[in-house]
C-alpha cells in the first residue's frame, strides 16, 4: 500500500476493530450487570423465542402448584366434616343398640334415645348445609349432583357419579301407598265405656266421653310409638302409617266391639301394608322403597327422587303425578396443570340425612332421615340404615382421601420435579454463566486498551509523509 494522506486505511481499520471490541465490553457489562445473557431479541433470536415459552411454562407451573395445594385445602376441609358426621353416626348407631335392648328399656327410655338421635340428625343436616370452603358449600350436593324438578310433589333426593347431567322425565305408573286401616263403624257418640286399642302393639287408652275428635288426637299422641296417624275421613276414624311402601304394616284390634258409640275398630284384628311406588325414571320403569323411586341402570343410574301425599289423600302418592328432572353435574374441577384443559374433578355427594342410607332392602325405613327408635322392630331396621349411611360416609371420605393423596399431592409433587428441570433448562438457555463472561470482559476491555492505542498510532502515519516533503 502507497503512503497516502487523504484516505488512512489503517485508522480506519483500527476505527473498525475499536468499536467492535467497545461493543463485546457494552454487551458484557449488560449481561454482567442483569444477570441474563439474552436480554433482547437480537442477542439470540431462537434462544429468546424458546425461553420466553419457558418462562410461561414456569409460571403456570407455579400456579397449577398453588391451585393444587388449594384444592388440598378444599379437600381436607370437606373430609374433616365428614369426619365429624362419621363420629355422630357411631353415636346414632350406639343409641340404636341400646333402643333395641327390648327386655331393658320402657317407652320413657325410647324416647328419649329418639329425641338424641333427632338432635345428632339435625346436626349432620346443619353440618350438611353449613360446610364451605370461601363461599362454596360442599356437602348439600351443590359441589357434586344436583337437580330440579318441574313438580313440587316430585323432590330430587341424590344423585351419584354415575348419574349423568341431563333431563329426565318422571312419571309415576303404580301408586306408593300408605298401610292404612278404617274404623268398621263411624263413631258418632261419645264412648259409652273405656276402651283399650291396640295399634302396632302399642296400647292406647280411651276414657269413657271422648268424641271422635278426641279419640282422634289420644291416638295421636302415640304416634311417636306406633309410628300411625289418625284423622277422620268421611266421618269415619282412618288410621294409616307415616311410611309408605310394603314394609309400612298396621294392626289395630279394640277390646270391645264396633259400635256408634265406641271407637269404631273391631274386636278382631284389622291390618293393612303399604304398597311401593312404582314409575319411570328417564322411560325405565323402576319398583323401589315406599315412595322413593332410584334408578338401578341406565344413564340415571344413582338418581334418587321422591313423591309426595296427594293433596286429597295422605294415604297415596296418587298415579297422576309427572314431572322432568334436571340434572346438573356440578363436580369440583381444579385446574392442576400449566396448559389447557390439565384438570381433574371430583363430585362430592349430598350427605344430608334425607340422602344417606338408601337402598336397604326389607326395611320400612327409606333413608337415615326417617330412623325411628321407639320400638325394638324399628330399632333393628334404624340399624341397618345407620350401617347403610356409615358406609356411604366412609366410602366418600375414601373417595376424598384418595383424591387428595393419588391426584392432588402426587400431581404437585410431579409439578415441582418438572419445574425443577424446566428452570433449570431456561437458566441454562438464558442466565449469564459469570465465569464465562468474565473472562470476555477481560478480553475485550484489553482489546479496548490496544485499539485505542493502535489506534493512536495509526492516525500519525500520514505525518510520515512529511519526512518526504522536506
Amino acid at each position: 500500500m502507497g503512503l497516502t494522506i487523504t484516505n488512512n486505511v489503517s485508522s480506519l481499520t483500527a476505527q473498525h476493530n475499536l468499536g467492535r471490541a467497545s461493543k463485546g465490553v457494552a454487551q458484557s457489562i449488560e449481561r454482567l450487570s442483569s444477570g441474563l445473557k439474552i436480554n433482547r431479541g437480537a442477542d439470540g433470536p431462537a434462544a429468546l423465542v424458546i425461553s420466553e415459552k419457558q418462562r410461561a411454562q414456569i409460571a403456570g407451573l407455579k400456579a397449577a402448584i398453588d391451585n393444587s395445594e388449594k384444592a388440598v385445602s378444599l379437600v381436607q376441609t370437606a373430609e374433616g366434616a365428614l369426619g365429624e358426621i362419621n363420629s355422630l353416626l357411631i353415636k346414632v348407631r350406639s343409641l340404636a343398640i341400646d333402643s333395641a335392648n327390648s327386655g331393658v328399656n320402657d317407652a320413657d327410655g325410647l324416647a328419649a334415645n329418639q329425641a338424641e338421635i333427632d338432635n345428632a340428625l339435625d346436626t349432620i343436616n346443619r353440618i350438611a348445609n353449613n360446610t364451605q370452603f370461601g363461599s362454596k358449600n360442599l356437602l348439600d350436593g351443590s359441589a357434586g349432583v344436583n337437580g330440579t324438578t318441574s313438580n313440587s310433589d316430585v323432590s330430587f333426593l341424590k344423585g351419584t357419579s354415575g348419574t349423568a347431567a341431563g333431563s329426565y322425565a318422571v312419571t309415576v305408573t303404580t301408586a306408593g301407598e300408605r298401610a292404612t286401616e278404617t274404623a268398621t263403624t263411624a263413631q258418632t257418640q261419645v264412648l259409652a265405656a273405656d276402651e283399650v286399642l291396640t295399634i302396632n302393639d302399642v296400647s292406647v287408652n280411651l276414657t269413657a266421653g271422648l268424641s271422635q275428635a278426641q279419640v282422634v288426637d289420644r291416638i295421636n299422641d302415640f304416634t311417636a310409638q306406633t309410628g300411625v296417624v289418625a284423622e277422620i275421613d268421611s266421618g269415619s276414624t282412618r288410621l294409616y302409617t307415616k311410611d309408605f311402601g310394603s314394609d309400612a304394616a298396621i294392626s289395630v284390634i279394640s277390646n270391645i266391639a264396633s259400635a256408634s258409640d265406641s271407637s269404631g275398630f273391631a274386636n278382631s284384628a284389622q291390618s293393612d301394608t303399604g304398597v311401593n311406588i312404582i314409575g319411570t325414571v328417564g322411560g325405565v320403569s323402576f319398583t323401589e322403597s315406599g315412595d322413593v323411586l332410584t334408578a338401578q341402570t341406565g344413564s340415571a343410574k344413582g338418581l334418587s327422587v321422591q313423591v309426595a301425599a296427594t293433596s286429597a289423600d295422605a294415604t297415596t302418592t296418587g298415579t297422576a303425578v309427572t314431572a322432568t328432572l334436571s340434572v346438573t353435574d356440578n363436580a369440583l374441577v381444579f385446574q392442576i396443570g400449566a396448559n389447557q384443559n390439565q384438570t381433574a374433578s371430583i363430585a362430592i355427594d349430598r350427605v344430608n340425612p334425607v340422602a344417606l342410607g338408601f337402598g336397604v332392602t326389607g326395611n320400612q325405613f327409606n333413608n337415615l332421615n326417617e330412623i325411628d327408635l321407639t320400638s325394638a322392630s324399628k330399632s333393628q331396621d334404624s340399624l341397618a340404615v345407620i350401617d347403610a349411611a356409615i358406609n356411604d360416609v366412609t366410602n366418600l371420605r375414601g373417595t376424598l382421601g384418595a383424591f387428595q393423596a393419588h391426584t392432588l399431592e402426587a400431581t404437585a409433587n410431579n409439578l415441582r420435579a418438572t419445574l425443577e428441570n424446566t428452570t433449570n433448562a431456561e437458566s441454562v438457555i438464558r442466565d449469564t454463566d459469570f465465569a464465562e463472561e468474565i473472562a470476555n470482559f477481560t478480553k475485550r476491555q484489553v482489546l479496548v486498551q490496544a485499539g485505542t492505542s493502535v489506534l493512536g498510532n495509526a492516525n500519525q502515519i500520514p505525518q510520515q509523509v512529511l519526512a518526504l516533503l522536506q
